[in-house]
């Protein structure tokens, strides 16, 4: 049984790569002289390294891999309070070591250029900083429900397609909404790069919106699909891994 160190050095390491693929990803495609790859390939590789990252630590810590997540597991008792805060401390440092080899490896002019992939508010289209919120939360809405349906409800199906459905969704968020606010659904995503790059507009946007969501989506998968369950049916730890294992995948008793 994995104890808490361990399970914080994999959310480091899961948060750490996509921080670094991720937000890598998008100054590649803000940089010409690097033939990025466009919108398409910023929600590729954010859907790739997740879906890997879930799966390859989903039996180890649960595969938060983002303090949104981490907090709506605590909202619904999927995780007790000290090992929810020092996941969003682990997954914050991951993403701050991740902005910041990507800070060493790309030359200054590519990672300012793309603000060192912090994501950003496309104010240009008239996009105000209150309906950019609303849209993080919609989109992590999105994305937090299908973890419940995947990972933390025990009749999904995460024993057989692990973290795949968790990172399509991400996939079709940034698809729909990086070009209009980045789409980080992850206040962990955003915070790396925005301490690293120096760059701080909207920066609560990507707190607000995507806890907001992540706990609107908590309350309603858990009111209608598992709150009328005394409690969850113990499963092994790959098939409800977000937890963080078997003693935090039911809810704790009041």
């Amino acid at each position: 049984m994995e104890n808490a160190g361990q399970k914080a050095i994999a959310e480091f390491v899961a948060t750490l790569a996509l921080v670094f693929v991720g937000a890598g990803s998008v100054i590649v495609a803000a940089s010409p002289p690097l033939s990025g790859s466009g919108l398409i390939g910023v929600a590729i590789a954010h859907g790739l390294v997740l879906a890997v990252m879930v799966s390859v630590i989903g039996h180890l810590s649960g595969g938060h891999v983002n303090p949104a997540v981490t907090v709506a597991a605590w909202v619904t008792g999927n995780i007790r309070t000290a090992l929810a805060a020092l996941y969003i401390v682990a997954q914050v440092a991951g993403a701050i070591v991740g902005a910041l080899l990507l800070r060493w490896v790309f030359p200054p002019g590519a990672w300012r250029q793309g603000a060192l992939g912090a994501p950003l508010v496309n104010h240009g289209v008239g996009m105000t900083s209150g309906k950019a919120a609303v849209l993080e939360a919609i989109l992590t809405f999105f994305l937090v429900f299908t973890v419940y349906g995947t990972a933390i409800d025990d009749r999904g199906p995460f024993s057989k397609i692990a973290g795949l459905p968790i990172g399509l969704v991400l996939t079709f968020d940034i698809l729909a909404g990086g070009p209009l606010t980045g789409a980080a659904m992850n206040p962990a995503r955003a915070l790396g790069p925005e301490l690293v790059g120096g760059q701080w507009a909207d920066w609560w946007v990507y707190w607000i919106g995507p806890v907001g969501g992540a706990i609107i989506a908590a309350a309603v998968y858990w009111f209608s699909f598992l709150g009328g369950r005394e409690k969850l049916v113990p499963a092994r730890r790959s098939e409800q891994p977000i937890g963080g294992g078997p003693q935090d995948g039911q809810a704790e008793e009041p």
